[in-house]
Order: structure tokens, then sequence, then C-alpha cells
């Protein structure tokens, strides 16, 4: 029977997930494959010994003991970080080894750098892992959805912003008790930035708009804002106009140009999307051919992830195993397919708007509010003025028809330049249902 020997950089949450699941799953994956898929050697300096099942394997704190060795067919990168993971990966493509890898800042930033190098060498590069968890978004986009041009993309993809807003939402939580709860429980890193600001769905909108239109994309081209903002008046007032507020990525397909955005978002209440829970992930494509897909699943945590690092070690095996490297593109298109591509500017999208503005509860507030929104074209819903809070201040809340973003932008300005203001205005874009 044939050996598919595996070296593994980092024997972390994710990296300790793989080796087990290729341990108990062992059977199952020869029965599947007709070979033998066996975790040889594992390289981390942060560990003195392997747990006791894992005694047939070799731990080692010099990578290159893994890149040199003729017998290893797959390197799996489960470091994270750029460097030296990035390092790391092109050394194991140099010396002729397939690469596996869940490191999506890695991936985003430097993806095409990785697949020119592993297109050079004739070996694969998988990253399944990389979005989603142990969902198998990657691989519905290669190849479920291969027929389809893909309209857009939308869905929560990150498990801690998404805990966080359920836990506001459920139990009326602050937001940085929240985030203090999340980090005791190991939901949320020391330094929640990444999770919190939207740049860790933003690493990962990048993957999927370049496997899904075929472009070039950048970190640098999505528009980012996180949930630090969001206080529990805003989800009492989501809830009161029918919506849950929730971390989206968003990107829809113009032709010529495309959406990039992460942004908080009012979500009617009855959608998919909103009762998304807990860390869980929930990633929709519509496609031309087959409409709306929703992806739903566990995000993170060690055995959904180790599992979706597997897929990628089983495929890459079944490939060597028939000789047919490279057989799916990496990147769903052919290389020289993908190639640059507008995004459409922020200001120029138009939507719904939720407003929150802190002013004082003085005569004519409202109508110096209206008068600025009025002259930049903004339409009023709704409105809700609610008592007297703190120091002489008063929440004022709108809801807007649709709106263009440049109009709204110079219009909030102006409303927060007030002397009536105390606060700057809260801004959240608002998901209409499909009825409507």
């Amino acid at each position: 029977m044939k050996e598919i020997k595996v070296g593994l950089l980092g024997f972390g949450t994710v990296g300790s997930g793989l080796a087990e699941v290729l341990l108990l799953q062992a059977e199952r994956l020869r029965r599947k494959t007709g070979a033998s898929i066996r975790l040889c050697r594992v390289a981390d300096i942060r560990i003195e010994a392997l747990p006791p099942q894992f005694k047939d394997v070799e731990l080692v704190r010099d990578a290159d003991l893994i890149f040199k060795d003729p017998e290893i067919d797959i390197v799996v990168e489960l470091i994270g970080g750029i460097e030296p993971a990035k390092t790391f990966i092109l050394k194991a493509i140099e010396h002729g080894k397939h690469v596996v890898t869940a490191n999506k800042a890695l991936i985003s930033q430097h993806g095409m750098e990785i697949f020119e190098a592993a297109a050079r060498k004739n070996v694969e590069v998988g990253f399944e892992a990389s979005v989603g968890g142990g969902i198998p978004v990657i691989k519905a986009l290669k190849e479920g959805l291969v027929a389809n041009k893909i309209l857009s993309i939308m869905g929560i993809m990150n498990g801690t912003a998404n805990y966080i807003l359920n836990k506001m939402t459920d139990e009326g939580m602050a937001f940085a008790e929240v985030l203090k709860e999340a980090q005791a429980k190991g939901y949320a890193e020391a330094d929640p930035t990444y999770d919190v600001e939207g740049i860790d769905t933003a690493h990962k909108l990048v993957i999927l708009m370049t496997m899904a239109y075929g472009m070039q994309v950048s970190l640098a081209d999505v528009s980012i804002e996180g949930i630090s903002q969001i206080e529990p008046i805003d989800i009492d007032f989501a809830r009161e106009f029918g919506y849950r507020i929730k971390l989206l990525a968003i990107s829809r397909n113009h032709g010529d140009t495309v959406e990039a955005r992460v942004h908080p978002t009012m979500v009617p209440e009855k959608d998919l999307l909103a009762n998304i829970g807990g860390a869980y992930n929930g990633i929709q494509f519509t496609g031309d051919m087959v409409e709306d897909i929703l992806l739903y699943g566990q995000g993170a945590g060690k055995m959904p992830t180790g599992s979706a690092v597997a897929a990628d070690v089983v495929d890459i095996a079944r490939n060597i195993l028939c000789n047919s490297i490279n057989r799916v593109p990496c990147l769903a298109y052919l290389p020289e397919e993908i190639k640059p591509r507008g995004i459409t500017p922020m200001e120029s999208l138009r939507g719904c708007y939720y407003f929150r503005m802190t002013a004082m509860d003085k005569p004519g507030v409202l109508s110096s509010i209206a008068g600025i929104l009025a002259r930049h074209n903004i339409s009023i819903e709704s409105v809700i003025q609610k008592g007297r809070q703190k120091k002489g201040t008063v929440p004022v809340v709108m809801m807007t028809y649709e709106a263009e973003e440049a109009s709204v932008r110079k219009a909030l300005a102006e409303i927060d330049a007030l002397d009536i203001c105390t606060d700057k205005t809260v801004k959240i874009r608002i998901m209409k249902a499909h009825a409507e």
C-alpha cells in the first residue's frame, strides 16, 4: 500500500487537531484513498514532547529537517502569522513539497507569490481552513460552484465578533464586558483587534473574492469597519426595528467593478444570517445558476479546523496517487486568467442607514438634523427620540431610505459639527429583507 507522508510545522491548537484527525480517521481515510496517510514528523520549538498517542511521530526543532526529507510528500504550515510561515512555505515548495496551510493573513497578502512559486515547481497548495474553519467554503467555490458566475458573497466570517454581538443582543451586555469574557474563555485573543475591527474578516473576503471573480485583490481594496463602536442601545434599537446586528463581509459583482467591504450591518430578524449564533460562521454565495447557497458551521476550533486541513491533505494525496497534480487550479481560475479588476468606490454605493445621534435636549434639535439630511437628499423613513439619558442629552435615532454613501458621509460630518451634538454619530448600514 502506498504511504503518503506528512510533515507538520506547528503543534498548537490547529496542528494538534490535524494530528488527532489523521490518527483517529486513519482507517477511514485508507478506505477512501487506498493509501496510508501518516504524520511522520512535527517541527515545533515551543513544546518538549508530543502526547503519548503520537509516539511514532518524530518531534524536531529544525524545520529544515522536514523540507529536506525526500520521503515527506506534504508539508502542513500551522504556525500562523506572516513570518517565518511565508519563508517556510516557500522553502517547502522549493524542495518540491506540496503545501497545506490555514494561514488566511498570509494567503490574502502573499498568496499570489506562493501560488506562482508552486506553479513553477508543479506542486499544490491547499488552504481550505483559511476561511470558515470546518466549513468547506473553498472547495465549494473551486468545484461545487465552478459552473456559476458568482454574483455576490455575503457572510459572517469571524466567530469572535459574532459571539460578542450575540452576547450583547441576548444578554444586554456591553461590548467591553463581553470582550473580557470572550478572552477569558479563549474565544478572543489578548489583542482582539484583528477580530473585532474586521481585519480577520477582510483577509477571508480577499481570498473568496480572488477565487469567486478570478481577480487580484488586496487587503487595501477592502473598506473595513469593526464592531467596537456598537453599544447596547444600538442593539436595542435594532431589535425595536426588527433587526439583529452582525459583522458582515459583503462583495457584489458589478461586472467591471466589484464591492469589497466589511462592516456592522442590521440584518432582518427572519434572515438566515441573523440567526447564526455563538462562534459559528455563515457564508452565502449567489450564483447565476444556483441563486443563493448558504454554508453554515463552526468557523474555528481545534477539530473543525483540523478536519478542513485534513481534507486538503487527502485531496493532495489523491492527486499524487493518480498522478494528477494541479487538476483543479488553486484559485479556481487558471493562473493566466487571474486579472486585475476595479473596486467599486464605497462613496458610490447606495443603501439604507441607521443613525444614532447624541444631542442636547432642547427645541429645534430634530429639525436641524433633518434639515441637513434633506439638503443631502437623504430621506428619513422613521425617527425615534427617547427621553433624557445623561447630562441633558437624548439619543436621536433615524432610519433612512436608500441614500448614497458619499452624501451620508457629508451630512454626518455637518451634523457632528453642530453644537447640539455631543458625540460622533453612530452609523450602521441596513440589509433590507428580500420582499422589500
